[in-house]
């Protein structure tokens, strides 16, 4: 029969239907092989009979689906795929359910053909003023986002296919659609059991059951169709894709549950480096793996099914998306991690921080990607208050994380904090900190006036608070602070042709300031090769580059808010993030060194960003604070004048801290411990991260100033 049909269509004009298909049309004969095939009469008839419509689908070229005794066989047949699992007929039953779904994408709007709903078939034979309004508002599946409730005609219309055409279908269409009612007993609608429009899209439950399927390959391309139809652009087909059938359910309970089935305790560093997940490639043997860890199977499992979940969020329609990714938040992010982030075992605290960080580091989906981050950071976007610092409890705890007891927890948190920020939404970096310096409080304006632009004895800019003064070194009493401070004077003045108001210094005097913070008799670099000022600029100008490209659809200003427009008299609090990078900061001389490393390099991705309010801050160290405010570098000049009274206390100093830095470039041999290895090292990464800042600064400044 098929390849009757199929010559037949080879030898006539494209379009034109030859005899045999109109027989095959007119005398129902798909409908026929739907009976045989459901009733597998004789044994093995189903197998025969999708394999006949998955090729007549597959190799007749005109279309085929609109036809009624074609569509509505088909759905007929849809109903019957997936019913019992690992039943024989699986592989057929799915190839079929494909070729439905490669039909579809070739001719979206098909898809109306494939919505069932039985309020329609009501509102055709003029039933609607039974369904009584107050009834309809009763059913949530009705309600609009708004919460308003639809009236029955715009249902009729849900699928589509508008009240007009119906009417003009063939008469067999309308007693297709009016069978439904026979079935249903008029005097019990009112009833919600029978209103509630249950648009079917069976084609999709049939998918979702054949998901489940033991065998991998069937369950592969069960999640293949299931994209293809998420992707479909009509509107009615992704409002019943997520409001009628159990998708979004079933996705999230099976993320859960994946979830769940990880061990207690996985080693983070095995959760950092199990390989490069795909969602179609979930094949594991724990035989043939030689880097097998317990739990590797289940780890696996559920980072594939997370980009799965990702991906189709990705290609699917807008409204289809948004719904899916609100249910992975409500029923995955918020009824899952959340509890294990806010756990107080420790074990428990590394081990979801670092599942996290996995699934932040491996999200692509902007939809995802922001409902991920409301979960994590919350959606307040005004400034932050020391009392309602932790209005957001997640976030709050989060934060907290980053100046732990534990230096594993410290790391892990901030390391996902730091590939948080390299993400590509604007609202992470306004939340964590550019809401905090919109109005530009931790300035204090003071007019210009001719003699603050002498310079004063030690060589600091006129107008700056002395370091005696200065609220923050009250700890330093002026006979423990070094002759005439030597380290400071190289920071060069304001003299009368650069007047410091444009909130640009030249950029040498910025990059000298960060490379003469540490005193010369705590640097080490200059006596290893390779280890200068160059190598940070060539990696500063490729970031810079990377964060510019991400930046550009925000929008930000091109310079800083006027200050005359800023309420400088709103009392400034730099937020609680910054507040614990720079707590942990101001410790570096006494932490470890891969804590160290960690805040450094978070406070460095912060201060690439090009925003005119994070440059002025982070890298300014002209900018003239307000009391009790502190800057990036103004805690850095506070760890530098705790490390000058230190290092008089350590015999030997320069050649220890030289032995140090060879230690740790791998140039000199493991030996006997040094004491004060923590100072040593904390001192080398100081002296690291101020030829950072240098680097970040000038890179900064020419991008601005070349057009």
């Amino acid at each position: 029969m098929l390849d009757i049909l199929v010559q037949e269509e080879n030898e006539r004009e494209s379009g034109e239907t030859g005899p045999c298909m109109e027989y095959l049309l007119h005398h129902k004969i798909l409908e026929t092989l739907y009976t045989l095939g459901k009733a597998d009469c004789p044994p093995g008839m189903k197998q025969q009979v999708l394999v006949f419509y998955t090729k007549l689908l597959g190799r007749i070229r005109q279309p085929l689906l609109p036809h009624i005794n074609v569509h509505r066989p088909v759905q007929k047949l849809i109903r019957l795929c997936g019913e019992v699992l690992a039943t024989p007929t699986e592989n057929e039953e799915i190839q079929f359910l494909c070729i439905v779904c490669a039909k579809l994408k070739q001719d979206p709007y098909l898809v109306n053909f494939f919505l069932e709903n039985k309020v329609k078939s009501l509102a055709s034979k003029g039933v609607p003023s039974v369904i009584s309004e107050d009834t309809l508002k009763g059913q949530d599946s009705l309600s609009t986002d708004t919460g308003q409730s639809r009236q029955p005609e715009e249902l009729s219309g849900a699928t589509g296919m508008e009240q007009t055409e119906l009417e003009d279908e063939p008469p067999h269409q309308m007693d297709h659609l009016s069978t439904s009612l026979d079935n249903l007993s008029v005097t019990s609608l009112p009833e919600a059991s029978v209103v509630r429009p249950n648009q079917d899209y069976n084609l999709v439950n049939s998918l979702l059951n054949l998901t489940r399927s033991p065998d991998g390959r069937i369950a592969v391309k069960a999640c293949e169709g299931l994209m293809l139809l998420v992707s479909l652009p009509e509107p009615a087909a992704a409002k019943c894709l997520t409001q009628s059938t159990c998708l979004c359910e079933l996705l999230t309970d099976r993320l859960a549950s994946l979830y769940k089935a990880l061990p207690q305790s996985v080693d983070p560093l095995d959760i950092e480096t199990v390989e490069a997940i795909n969602w179609g490639l979930d094949s594991y043997s724990h035989k043939e793996d030689a880097s097998a860890f317990p739990g590797k199977r289940a780890l696996i499992s559920f980072l594939s099914w997370f980009d799965y979940c990702d991906q189709l969020i990705k290609e699917a329609q807008k409204t289809a998306a948004v719904a899916l990714a609100k249910a992975v938040h409500e029923r995955f992010f918020i009824g899952v991690m959340e509890p294990q982030l806010m756990q107080t075992s420790e074990m428990g605290i590394l081990t979801s921080t670092a599942l996290l960080h996995r699934i932040v580091r491996q999200v692509t989906s902007d939809v995802l990607l922001q409902e991920m981050v409301f979960f994590i950071l919350g959606e307040q976007r005004e400034p932050e208050t020391v009392a309602e610092i932790s209005r957001h409890p997640l976030r709050h705890r989060l934060i907290e994380h980053c100046d732990h007891i534990s230096d594993e927890i410290s790391i892990m948190t901030l390391r996902m904090f730091e590939h948080l920020l390299q993400k590509p939404n604007e609202h992470i970096l306004y939340n964590l900190v550019l809401r905090n310096l919109e109005e530009r409080n931790y300035t204090e304006c003071k007019p210009l006036c001719p003699e603050d632009k002498d310079v004063v004895e030690n060589g600091l800019i006129a107008g700056a608070v002395d370091l005696e003064e200065d609220p923050l070194f009250t700890d330093i009493s002026p006979e423990n602070t070094l002759p005439n401070q030597e380290w400071l004077s190289s920071s060069p003045p304001a003299t009368p042709d650069h007047p410091k108001n444009d909130g640009k210094t030249e950029v040498h005097k910025i990059v000298n300031s960060f490379l003469c913070l540490v005193p010369d008799d705590a640097k080490s670099s200059y006596h290893v090769e390779g280890t200068g000022y160059d190598t940070y600029l060539r990696d500063a100008h490729r970031q810079f580059r990377d964060y510019c490209a991400i930046c550009l659809r925000w929008e930000w200003p091109g310079s800083p808010k006027a200050l005359e427009k800023c309420n400088l008299e709103a009392a400034f609090f730099e937020g609680h993030f910054l507040k614990v990078l720079f707590d942990r900061m101001g410790r570096i001389l006494d932490q470890p060194y891969d804590v160290n490393l960690q805040v450094t390099s978070v406070l460095s991705r912060l201060s690439l960003f090009p925003h005119p309010h994070i440059h002025e801050y982070l890298l300014d160290p002209y900018v003239n604070l307000a009391p009790g405010c502190r800057s990036l570098f103004s805690v850095i000049v506070r760890v530098v004048g705790d490390l000058m009274l230190r290092i008089q206390r350590i015999q030997d100093f320069t050649p220890k801290l030289l032995l140090v830095r060879k230690r740790l470039l791998g140039l000199e041999p493991e030996g006997p411990l040094i004491d004060h290895i923590t100072l040593l090292e904390g001192v080398i990464v100081l002296e690291e991260f101020c030829k950072e800042l240098a680097a970040i600064a000038f890179v900064k400044y020419h991008a601005s100033s070349t057009p």
